[in-house]
């Protein structure tokens, strides 16, 4: 039987009823994972909260652990798990898959890679209608890099500080986050330009982003201006200008920064730079990895949000639901230059991938999955915003669709980051009370909300109280 939810902090948030049942968990004792963990996995490998969760099964957006405890899962495997765990659409097309074809090779044809090519090209504006397949986002974004370079001839790109775009050895020079930073030589040709984060940086508004929600910062703009888009661009200006060479390969950017905690740029701040990277000979990369597949509610694409068109976009997490894929789009003109020598890649494409790919495009269509992340997005932001208004350490609440942050401060006035354990305890808060949150942010500071897109408003509900009684419980704490 499933186990009731015992809290140890007092809520009134009932959490919402699920008729699923895990099955008993029958693996090793939790003190014997600790131990395999110390000793067999690499230590790089955090992991979340004191005592971390040892996790057992999944069913859409709830997980259970080895106790049959039941959690609101409101970061979805690192915004990876799209049309919830364990989708039964997409469980049962991997199972007929496994018993037909796990693995030939891109060399011979099978039917899933070209179905799936099809398919997901067709949900991409022309000319973007050329894909390839790859593993992870690390390795889309690495790919992208490469192709930029060998289509312009030119070597230089561009991100924006805060940016994540993976760990490997060429993505780390484009990923501008101190913890992810080694002390060995990498990102030889990578520069990076200040982030428009308009409640963070120098300069925003009320007006400034595409959100239901603004930031707290007053501004004086008439309808149509922004003073802060104008102001962030002559800073994109004058890197160009100063530290890199009259022609650069690219620019790549994220249409919402995921990792760095749902930062949100002024609205046509990213077409105003597509124009100056072209102008100098750069092709235009968007970084769809967190934003990609319907996540944003108003769009299947994130860049759609900022009406332009990239040359390369990079897909991975949620175009699997949790399974390892990831790919490249792009126009026919700059994948033919990656044509003129050999590239290979044994599993990207796999019959079992497009398979589960394709699988998650039909779930989230028959889903309505995107109307949904509107429409719960929307609700759920309006609702967080109640909680900045009535807290003074809550800064800023951003986002679009189920693509949430909310920034913790110790006052709005300073825009401080709140101490890193002040924040451990509200969030180790909600997960005692059954709400799964991610973090994000250069401190840490910012709870990051990213749910499987199958989440209701009694969710939103539960969770929203949730947190904020583990606000005031803080506030408690802190009197």
């Amino acid at each position: 039987r499933q186990q009731k939810w015992k809290s140890s902090v007092s809520t009134r948030a009932k959490m919402p009823p699920c008729d699923f049942v895990p099955e008993k968990y029958k693996s090793y004792p939790y003190e014997r994972m600790q131990k395999i963990r110390e000793q067999n996995i690499a230590p790089s490998l955090r992991m979340y909260y004191k005592k971390p969760l040892l996790l057992h099964q999944g069913h859409m957006q709830w997980l259970f652990d080895y106790e049959g405890r039941r959690y609101l899962d409101l970061f979805a495997g690192i915004v990876t798990v799209s049309v919830g765990h364990c989708h039964p659409k997409v469980t049962m097309a991997t199972q007929k898959q496994l018993a037909r074809l796990w693995h030939t090779t891109n060399i011979y044809m099978h039917p899933s890679i070209h179905e799936y090519a099809e398919k997901l090209t067709s949900l991409l504006p022309d000319p973007l209608k050329v894909v390839y397949l790859t593993n992870s986002g690390s390795e889309a974004n690495d790919l992208a890099m490469f192709m930029a370079r060998l289509h312009t001839r030119n070597f230089d790109i561009i991100s924006f500080r805060g940016a994540y775009h993976g760990a490997s050895p060429y993505t780390l020079g484009l990923t501008s986050l101190g913890p992810y930073k080694h002390g060995v030589a990498n990102g030889f040709g990578c520069t990076t330009t200040m982030l428009p984060d308009v409640f963070r940086g120098p300069w925003g508004g009320s007006f400034c982003r595409d959100s239901p929600v603004q930031t707290v910062r007053k501004c004086s703009c008439p309808e149509g201006v922004c003073h802060a888009k104008d102001q962030y661009i002559e800073q994109f200006k004058d890197t160009l200008n100063t530290s890199v060479p009259k022609t650069v390969a690219g620019f790549i950017a994220e249409p919402i920064q995921g990792v760095n905690g749902a930062v949100q740029y002024p609205r046509n701040f990213l077409k105003e730079a597509y124009q100056l990277i072209r102008e100098r000979g750069g092709i235009c990369i968007a970084d769809e990895v967190q934003t990609g597949f319907g996540r944003t509610g108003s769009h299947f694409w994130g860049f759609q949000t900022h009406d332009v068109v990239p040359d390369i976009v990079t897909l991975a997490k949620g175009i699997g639901n949790g399974f390892p894929m990831a790919a490249v789009v792009t126009t026919k003109e700059i994948a033919d230059s990656l044509a003129q020598n050999l590239h290979f890649n044994t599993f990207g494409g796999s019959p079992l991938a497009c398979v589960v790919g394709a699988a998650v495009l039909d779930a989230i269509e028959e889903d309505g999955l995107q109307k949904n992340s509107e429409d719960v997005g929307t609700y759920m932001l309006l609702e967080l915003a109640k909680l900045r208004d009535k807290f003074k350490i809550v800064g800023d609440v951003r986002g679009k669709g189920l693509m949430t942050g909310v920034e913790m401060v110790t006052d709005k006035d300073s825009r401080c980051p709140l101490p890193a354990e002040e924040v451990d305890q509200i969030w180790e808060d909600c997960k005692d009370m059954g709400v799964l949150i991610g973090r994000g942010g250069l401190y840490s500071q910012t709870f990051r909300i990213k749910p499987p897109m199958c989440i209701t408003k009694k969710d939103v509900d539960f969770a929203v109280e949730v947190f904020h009684t583990a606000l005031q419980r803080h506030m408690e704490r802190a009197a």
